[in-house]
């Protein structure tokens, strides 16, 4: 119920790129995951040209997401959401009822290069609708992504089980309804008339030239790797330690089913949270570290003393993988719509879908490059023994994008946090009513100059300086000062405009002005008229 209210809080737009996003997952997973077994057993293809057909695919995709970007920021985010609904229509019937190499292989390029023309496109469709409220709509669009993750499979199992032409045309079919549904009911939007001028190798280098964004992208490479394992590791794992095919089988699926369910279940309130409590640096820092530690139960399982191939190792075995599969989805769960919003502010609202589509093509290669490290790591664990390998790769990778991704915030390279990060215990009063915000040397191009902000909270390394500000009703933050008036004040107030170091030294410089919310007490107020008057 309370997916259903969030969902219907929103604007139509954005309500439409939700379930659309729900129908396109499950149109793709209704047959992806049955497509190698079509090309293998039902045509007979070797097993090289099958690798080569799913890897044409895959590098439509990923390698194609930063021109699918630039196309949806110059046309608009609706002619390439329709075309590419449309283009992996064509894709999908094709694959159902061709059976040449080169036709197969057009068909797969087809379908990637649709998903490389819509993502982008609907990701920052959706960040602009959304507005303010992007951590709550991307957190809403992850709950239905994995929707579609999860009852995909399960559709196209009951139609492959009939054909797997039929499977192709039923998902053909989807993204047919899809396409008439985009044309006749969602709004056009694009980025700013900015967004045209220059030559898209201009727009290029122009986002590799904003270092936050690219350190940011470089950040997150990991959190994808670790993530990825989902779809590598842990389904060879299973094979190890399941004592038969049927076993194995079963064992994937629970796998795919608990990361689907902690994220449909505890997607929103795992958001709502992490931001009231921590703020997007510190929950993507969090998520990251959680990340890691998710391979922490798969590290134990081997380093139990049970005895190989027994009852008790297979049971300890398939326990870790659940265990692993679940803290993963919720590390993604911590992670997802902070970095989804963080990407959108670092952009400054400009080349949205462009920043879209060169961060997805930079995990991309990073997600190509973790496979093949990945792999050598379960090779090596195999052939020499040494079965911790791979476990102890990811968790130091997992501590090693946390470590980064708290750099950057310490550094002050994240952008500016809506609201105070809350801490517990008896500090929490004291921060909502300390919240004062400091500029950063990190803002987007669209707010100005007065808005600019971090949390004194936040942590900076540079020091202090003091600035007056006016007098005034109503302070330029929002916080209410009409006391500063009532007290015939007629100096104005120091406000520091720079971080602190840490929490320690913010209460500490924090508590030289002490200006509640609610304004001061009677003693403080006049220990305030007193200093004015000798001002005076």
């Amino acid at each position: 119920m309370r997916t259903l209210a969030q969902y219907r809080s929103f604007p139509r737009p954005v309500r439409l790129l939700l379930l659309n996003q729900l129908t396109i997952n499950l149109g793709f997973y209704m047959l992806i995951p049955y497509l190698a077994a079509h090309l293998s057993e039902g045509l007979g293809l070797a097993t090289w040209m099958v690798g080569l057909i799913l890897g044409v695919r895959n590098f439509s995709q990923q390698g194609m997401f930063l021109v699918g970007g630039s196309l949806a920021d110059r046309f608009g985010y609706k002619p390439l959401i329709v075309a590419g609904c449309l283009l992996r229509t064509l894709g999908f019937a094709l694959l159902g009822v061709v059976d040449s190499v080169p036709a197969l292989i057009a068909a797969s390029a087809a379908t990637g290069f649709a998903g490389a023309l819509f993502n982008p496109a609907v990701r920052a469709y959706l960040g602009q609708d959304a507005g303010e409220r992007r951590v709550e709509a991307f957190a809403l669009f992850s709950v239905f992504y994995q929707a579609g993750i999860l009852l995909g499979p399960l559709i196209g199992l009951a139609l492959t089980g009939v054909s797997f032409s039929l499977t192709c045309l039923v998902a053909a079919g989807v993204f047919a309804l899809l396409t008439v549904l985009q044309l006749k009911a969602l709004p056009q939007r694009g980025g700013s008339a900015r967004d045209d001028c220059g030559s898209v190798l201009t727009q290029w280098r122009s986002i590799a030239s904003n270092r936050p964004f690219l350190l940011f992208s470089l950040a997150m490479i990991g959190s994808y790797v670790m993530s990825f394992q989902v779809y590598l590791a842990l389904p060879l794992q299973a094979r190890l330690v399941a004592r038969s095919e049927f076993g194995a089988t079963a064992a994937v699926a629970a796998v795919f089913a608990v990361s689907a369910l902690v994220t449909i279940f505890g997607q929103l309130r795992i958001t709502g949270w992490c931001r009231a409590r921590w703020g997007a640096g510190r929950s993507m820092t969090a998520g990251l570290a959680l990340l890691g530690a998710a391979f922490f139960p798969l590290l134990g399982a081997e380093l139990l003393p049970v005895t190989p191939d027994s009852m008790a190792a297979t049971t300890v075995g398939i326990a870790a993988l659940i265990v692993a599969a679940a803290v993963l989805a919720l590390g993604t769960a911590v992670v997802f719509p902070f970095e989804m919003d963080t990407i959108s502010s670092l952009s400054g609202n400009r080349l949205l879908a462009t920043h879209y589509g060169m961060y997805n093509t930079i995990c991309g290669v990073g997600i190509l490059l973790g496979n093949l490290g990945t792999g050598w790591a379960l090779g090596l664990a195999r052939d020499s023994g040494a079965a911790v390998v791979p476990w102890l790769t990811m968790i130091g990778l997992g501590v090693a994008c946390a470590l980064a991704m708290r750099a950057m915030r310490v550094r002050g390279l994240l952008p500016v946090e809506p609201e105070l990060a809350r801490i517990g215990g008896r500090h929490r009063a004291a921060s909502r009513a300390r919240g004062y915000r400091v500029p950063s040397s990190v803002a987007t191009d669209s707010a100005p100059d007065s808005d600019r902000g971090v949390d004194v909270l936040a942590g900076s390394r540079r020091p202090a300086r003091m600035t007056p500000t006016p007098a005034r009703a109503t302070s330029d933050r929002g916080y209410p000062n009409q006391w500063h008036e009532d007290c015939g004040l007629t100096q104005p107030i120091p406000r520091i405009h720079s971080t602190v170091t840490s929490p320690r030294s913010a209460m500490s410089s924090q508590s030289q002005l002490d200006l509640p919310a609610d304004g001061p007490t009677p003693a403080r107020r006049q220990r305030m008229l007193t200093a004015n008057n000798r001002r005076g």
